[in-house]
């Protein structure tokens, strides 16, 4: 599975322009995520010096992501002329999702079980009846 994930706010506090304290568990699920063959997208509105700082902040802590803000590493305007931030990911980590940022170990437990914010809500683990099956 393609999964972006945000860094301010989500991998980290947000202390946006400095790298806030990482979350609880972050890195470790992205580490878990990556050792069961899962690519991560870092997708981050840093630029410049403000990502290679991300990047290192990750690298040490042994986070090696797929691409950074693109679909693949080597994509580029000149190779791909319809180039553009809106990237094809299967699932987007981010803070500012609906409902804000589950804690990690619900992360983690709702990619590898494929189950909703609430796992025990009935609707997202049965599929609906229609009013002809009885």
């Amino acid at each position: 599975m393609t999964i972006a994930v945000d860094f301010d706010g989500t991998i980290v506090e947000n202390k946006y322009p400095e790298i806030g304290d990482e979350r609880d568990f972050a890195t470790d699920t992205l580490k878990m995520l990556i050792k069961e063959r899962h690519q991560l997208i870092l997708w981050t509105c840093r630029e410049g010096k403000l990502l290679d700082d991300a990047l290192a902040w990750c690298r040490e802590r042994g986070v090696e992501f797929y691409a950074v803000n693109r679909d693949y590493p080597e994509e580029t305007f000149d190779n791909n002329p319809v180039f553009s931030r809106k990237l094809k990911a299967d699932l987007f980590i981010d803070d500012r999702n609906i409902g804000g940022l589950p804690d990690w170990g619900d992360i983690y437990q709702m990619i590898t079980h494929k189950t909703g914010p609430n796992p025990k809500e009935e609707h997202l683990r049965k599929p609906k009846k229609h009013w002809w099956q009885f």
